[in-house]
C-alpha cells in the first residue's frame, strides 16, 4: 500500500505537493485509505499527480531497458526550471515499510535513497550520481553493479545475476504493481486492442467472470458475454471476438462490440485492470475515471476496493474525475483538490481546509459548487 508520495519541480508543481493515503482510524481501521479521488478544474494539474506515480513506477522498473545509455529521461521540470526534480514515496509491501527518494534532471540521476522501517527507519541503499555511497551488508553485492546516469538502481538490479535480495525484489514488485493509463504525454487515449483484451479474458476465467458480472450487474441490457475463437486463414492468427448477449422477448441476440454502448465498451476494456490490481494488491491509477460511465456505476467500481472480501491484499485506487457527486461518497479525507495560480499547481486534501465549512454532518457538494472549497472554474 502507498502511505504517501510527494513531488517537487515536476510539470506544473514548482514547490511540490504531498498526496497522503493516511487517514484517521475512524475512516479506515488500517489508518490507510484504499482509494483517493483527485478533482479540479480543467488544466489545474490533476493528471500530473498521477503522472508522478506512473513516472516513478516506470523509472524504477523499466528505465534500464527503455533508455539507451545517452537517452534523455522522460521527465519535465516546472517551465524549464533548472533545479532538480524530486520525488519520494512511502509504502508497505509484504508487511514491511519502505521509503524511496529520487532526485534527477532530464539527463541524469542525482541521487536515489532507499530506507526500510522495522522498529526504526534505516537507510539501506544510497546512490549519488553513478556511485553507491551507502550499502548495508545485505546489499554489498550491488557494489559490483555498473550504474547508468539515466536508469534507477532498482531497474538495473533486475538485469544482473546477483544473489536473491528479498527486500530489493519486494521493492521492485511494488513499483511493478502500479497500473496506470497516463504517461509523459498525459492520458493514453489509443483505441484498445479488443482482440488482445478478448484473448486475455478468454484464457483467464477468473478475470472474465469478474468483467462479465460487473457489466451484467450495471444494467446495460447485457445478460451474458461470450468470446468466440477462430483461426484467420489469411494471417494464421487466432481471432477472439466478444459477443454481448441481449435478451428480447425471450429471444437471445448476440451483438458485436461496435454495437454496444460506449460505457459497456469502456467497462469491457478496463475491468481486467481492476481485477488484476485486486488480485495482486497493487495500485490502480485511472485518469478521467468517469469517461463514458454513468455516475451511479462509479461507487460500484470504487466499492470493489472498500470491501475486504473483494480486496484481501489491500489494493488501492487513485483517480481523477470531473464528476462532483462522487465527493459525497469519498468524503473529505479521501478527496484532493488541485488548483493553479500564476500557472503553478498546488494540491490539498479537503480535511486540510482550516474552517468549519466541512463539518462531518454537512454535505460537501454545496460547498464545492459554491466555490468555497476551490477547484472549480471561474467563468
Amino acid at each position: 500500500m502507498i502511505l504517501e508520495y510527494g513531488l517537487k519541480n515536476f510539470f506544473g508543481f514548482k514547490e511540490g505537493c504531498i498526496v497522503s493515503f493516511r487517514v484517521p482510524k475512524k475512516v479506515s481501521k488500517k489508518g490507510v485509505a484504499d482509494f483517493l479521488c483527485v478533482k479540479g478544474k480543467n488544466a489545474s494539474g490533476k493528471t500530473n499527480l498521477l503522472k508522478a506515480l506512473s513516472f516513478i513506477s516506470d523509472f524504477c522498473t523499466d528505465s534500464f531497458q527503455d533508455y539507451k545509455p545517452k537517452d534523455y529521461i522522460r521527465v519535465e521540470p516546472f517551465f524549464r526550471n533548472q533545479n532538480p526534480i524530486e520525488f519520494y514515496i512511502e509504502f508497505i509491501w509484504n508487511n514491511c515499510e519502505y521509503s524511496y527518494e529520487l532526485s534527477l534532471t532530464d539527463t541524469e540521476v542525482l541521487s536515489e535513497v532507499l530506507y526500510r522501517k522495522n522498529n526504526r527507519k534505516v537507510k539501506i541503499i544510497e546512490r549519488q550520481k553513478n556511485e553507491f555511497t551507502h550499502l548495508i551488508s545485505e546489499f554489498s553485492e550491488l557494489a559490483s553493479m555498473k550504474l547508468r546516469t539515466n536508469a534507477s538502481f532498482i531497474s538495473s538490479f533486475k538485469q544482473y545475476d546477483l544473489d536473491l535480495m528479498d527486500s530489493l525484489s519486494d521493492v521492485y514488485c511494488f513499483f511493478d504493481s502500479i497500473t496506470y493509463n497516463v504517461n509523459y504525454g498525459g492520458l493514453v487515449e489509443h483505441f484498445p486492442d479488443i482482440n488482445q483484451i478478448s484473448k486475455v479474458l478468454y484464457h483467464n476465467e477468473e478475470m472474465f467472470n469478474f468483467t462479465k458480472d460487473i457489466i451484467v450487474a450495471s444494467d446495460t441490457g447485457v445478460s451474458d458475454i461470450v468470446i468466440r475463437q477462430k483461426d484467420d486463414q489469411e494471417t494464421g492468427r487466432v481471432i477472439y471476438t466478444p459477443l454481448f448477449i441481449h435478451e428480447v422477448s425471450g429471444e437471445l441476440y448476440p451483438l458485436p462490440i461496435f454495437a454496444v454502448s460506449s460505457g459497456t465498451k469502456s467497462l469491457f476494456t478496463q475491468l481486467g485492470k481492476y481485477q488484476n490490481a485486486l488480485k495482486l494488491g497493487g495500485v490502480l491509477c485511472i485518469d478521467e475515471f468517469d469517461i463514458n460511465l454513468h455516475p451511479h456505476i462509479l461507487p460500484k467500481l470504487i466499492g470493489l476496493f472498500d470491501c475486504p472480501e473483494n480486496n484481501p491484499k489491500n489494493a488501492q485506487l487513485i483517480f481523477t474525475t470531473h464528476n462532483s457527486e462522487i465527493m459525497e461518497y469519498m468524503g473529505k479525507y479521501r478527496t484532493y483538490l488541485v488548483e493553479k495560480e500564476n500557472n503553478e499547481c498546488f494540491a490539498y486534501r479537503l480535511d486540510e481546509i482550516p474552517s468549519d465549512i466541512l463539518r462531518n454532518d454537512r454535505a460537501i457538494l454545496p460547498a464545492y459548487n459554491s466555490g468555497k472549497l476551490g477547484g472549480v472554474p471561474v467563468l
